[in-house]
């Protein structure tokens, strides 16, 4: 068994070129926390997890001063130990939020070198293969593009079309219930068919009424073809309210994606609350608490659909049998600019509306030495 040796954490701030709004916040920047773990033999592995538009510095002190001092001189190999060590370390400052998000950041290093000390991409670590995977194009967020709501969500759409991509996602609850509908329909006019449209609220709706009133008008805008799913209508913590909506409207519901842990996912697994699960592991927990939630959503026949993260998810969504697929955003659009960290050779592809999953081994990306340094927040 090999030691850790070294946790070293770095926050990173990239900023958003075009300020981007959803429906209950705008986005200038993006706050990371890029982990670093180092073993006894100099093999290193690497994490990272997201803070918000602020937070990122906040975030490598969690790392540095509450969970370095319990994982050094730990067993590299035992990750599913350690994390349960560092939840138990953590009780009185952590059990949720920016200490669980350190806790994920660290997991996935871990993981990572322990991808790298096998010689195995994490998806064939973890019981999957590399290869294409199934993924969707996200969106669809509240810009000042110099044309219409309607004709800029058109205009995307069609662009993500021409990439390849069958299925998409768009922000919903931004604008009025009336508005966002004929944004609804006009997105869904240059989907071939067969292809799908998700929304995403963003916790936009302040009660089931309000979020009934609003996935009625966006089913009539998408009539026979349909919506996908509707993501986090409500409040992450109005778990009563998401299982009425489940129980009510034709649309699926999907939430997850701010839930940390196997607890709280529970928890809407048992009220019934979601129709599809969206487990993030930067926020969650990390790798291993990620693999528990998947596994328990396919024992209820629930499917998973992982938010955000694309470098990471890729593998875990090829380890999952009940991944719907991986949420992409084309790093052009500049909205989830985690890449711009990222080599350009390690960066994902897609080929025919797909991504493919790495056979590099860990997570397969190598981070840009001058575009860590210049994104360093203080």
């Amino acid at each position: 068994m090999s030691k850790l040796s070294a946790v070293r954490a770095r926050a990173v701030s990239i900023p958003v070129e075009k300020p981007t709004r959803m429906s209950t916040r705008i986005l200038d920047r993006r706050d990371f926390v890029i982990v670093e773990v180092e073993e006894e033999e100099g093999r290193s592995g690497v994490g990272y997890s997201y803070a918000g538009t602020t937070g990122g510095p906040l975030l490598a002190r969690a790392v540095t001063e509450l969970l370095t001092p319990s994982a050094l001189g730990e067993e590299a190999e035992n990750i599913l130990g350690l994390y349960e060590r560092l939840y138990q370390e953590t009780l009185l400052t952590g059990r949720r939020g920016i200490v669980l998000r350190a806790i994920a950041a660290l997991d996935i290093a871990l993981w990572d070198l322990a991808g790298k000390r096998a010689g195995l991409p994490l998806a064939v670590l973890l019981g999957g293969r590399t290869g294409a995977v199934a993924c969707y194009a996200s969106g669809g967020y509240y810009r000042d593009e110099g044309a219409s709501p309607e004709e800029a969500v058109r205009a995307e759409i069609a662009h993500n079309e021409q990439l390849g991509f069958a299925d998409h996602k768009i922000k919903v609850g931004g604008l009025s219930v009336e508005a966002d509908a004929r944004r609804v329909a006009a997105a869904l006019e240059p989907i071939r068919p067969g292809g799908r449209l998700a929304l995403d609220a963003n916790n936009a709706y302040p009660n089931a009424h309000e979020a009934l009133r609003a996935i009625r008008a966006f089913e009539r805008a998408a009539g026979e073809r349909g919506l996908w799913w509707m993501e986090e209508p409500l409040s992450p913590d109005d778990i009563a309210g998401h299982a009425e909506l489940a129980r009510t409207v034709e649309t699926p519901i999907a939430t997850g994606e701010i839930a940390q842990t196997r607890h709280e996912f529970r928890a809407l697994i048992e009220a019934g609350a979601a129709d599809i699960l969206q487990p993030d592991a930067g926020v969650l927990g990390g790798v291993s608490e990620w693999i528990r939630i998947a596994r328990t959503a396919e024992t209820f026949r629930l499917p998973v659909a992982p938010h955000w993260h694309a470098n990471l998810h890729v593998h875990l969504a090829a380890a999952a049998p009940n991944s719907l697929g991986v949420e992409y955003f084309e790093l052009a659009k500049d909205i989830y600019n985690f890449e711009r960290l990222v080599t350009p050779e390690t960066r994902l592809e897609t080929v025919d509306g797909k991504v493919l999953c790495p056979d590099r081994p860990g997570l397969g990306i190598d981070f840009d030495p001058e575009a860590l340094e210049r994104f360093t927040a203080a």
